[in-house]
């Protein structure tokens, strides 16, 4: 009996009887969008950002560097993007300009000159040789080329080390490691509270969240095809604040990092990264969308979906177009977005 209990379980989670519910549609305000993320989430944000600039009105980037820096390439994002030396240097900004000029031009991403009205905030920890330095002063050179040098703030956090900095989790790791679930405390510093209120000028104090508020949902109607040829999970979430069930909230986006996703993790980074406090006090909507990881052939294709560790795709494993508004990451999650923005249903 207890076998025939179990394979039924299996068979119904198959079909897709167990799937998550839908993500609401909450007329939230579409027009005041922000996005951060932590390590390939951070790669994952400013590519979102620039890709999407005419939506999105502000970035937090943790432990990341600048706009498309593998080019493409998993050896570039290895190295030059991560742990550059004299072979394999970081990007100069110089060099990237042209290619977000001309993707531009082909309508590809949204116009650069749309960054000029974001805010962009960015950390690095002293510890963090995962993203070492010079990469993340490339990403602030980067910026500096279309931000106002005003509407930036780099903050380097001394002993940090590569992940998620954060207040709610109790459980997190000490501020210097570089190591799984990659969410640390640094006495009382909170990323999320630094970053919500750089990008969005005065919050209400934080609040204790509500667990009920934090939502799970289906992520398979964005994506088209099998979430997992994407390296996608099935299931997002979203923490909904009550005040925001009426409509008329912002909507920010938290990336996760790579060994971050639901997969590896659960709902851990979803609740302990730290945001949802803000939230609660603040009508903010939070979106999580998820990634898992992957390593196999793409359905009915030729394709090698190569993602061993659930990170975003920062350097190519989902699509050559990864980085435009055509990528497929990208183009679910602005899916997601606009269905925040909708109307219920009646």
């Amino acid at each position: 009996m207890k076998r025939m209990s179990v394979m039924l379980a299996a068979a119904l989670a198959a079909s897709g009887a167990l799937a998550a519910p839908p993500l609401p549609a909450l007329r939230a305000d579409g027009s005041a969008v922000t996005v951060s993320g932590i390590s390939s989430g951070g790669y994952m944000a400013g590519q979102f950002q620039v890709a999407y600039s005419k939506l999105v009105r502000g970035v937090g980037i943790l432990a990341a560097g600048p706009y498309d820096c593998a080019d493409g390439s998993v050896i570039r994002a290895m190295t030059a993007c991560m742990a550059p030396n004299r072979w394999m240097p970081p990007p100069k900004p110089a060099d990237i300009k042209p290619r977000i000029e001309s993707r531009a031009r082909l309508d590809l991403i949204d116009p650069p000159s749309a960054l000029a009205d974001d805010k962009v905030w960015v950390l690095t920890g002293s510890a963090d040789h995962t993203v070492e330095r010079p990469v993340v002063d490339a990403l602030m050179g980067f910026y500096q080329q279309w931000v106002p040098a005003a509407s930036t703030r780099l903050v380097t956090l001394p002993g940090a080390g590569h992940a998620m900095i954060s207040v709610a989790d109790g459980k997190a790791n000490a501020c210097d490691t570089s190591e799984p679930p990659f969410i640390n405390r640094c006495g009382d510093f909170d990323a999320p509270g630094e970053l919500l209120g750089f990008l969005l000028g005065g919050l209400n104090p934080k609040v204790v969240p509500e667990p009920g508020n934090l939502v799970s949902f289906d992520q398979r109607p964005f994506i088209g095809g099998a979430p997992i040829d994407i390296s996608m999970a099935d299931e997002g979430f979203a923490y909904v604040p009550a005040a925001c069930r009426a409509g008329g909230c912002r909507v920010h986006v938290a990336f996760h990092g790579c060994r971050q996703g639901v997969d590896a993790l659960g709902r851990r980074f979803a609740e302990g990264a730290g945001y949802n406090a803000w939230a609660e006090s603040n009508r903010l909507v939070i979106l999580y969308p998820q990634v898992v990881a992957r390593s196999g052939w793409a359905s009915g294709s030729m394709r090698w979906v190569y993602n061993p560790k659930g990170c975003w795709d920062w350097w190519g494993y989902s699509a050559v177009d990864y980085a435009t508004r055509n990528g497929p990451q990208m183009v679910a999650v602005r899916k997601m977005i606009s269905r925040l923005a909708d109307a219920p249903a009646r």
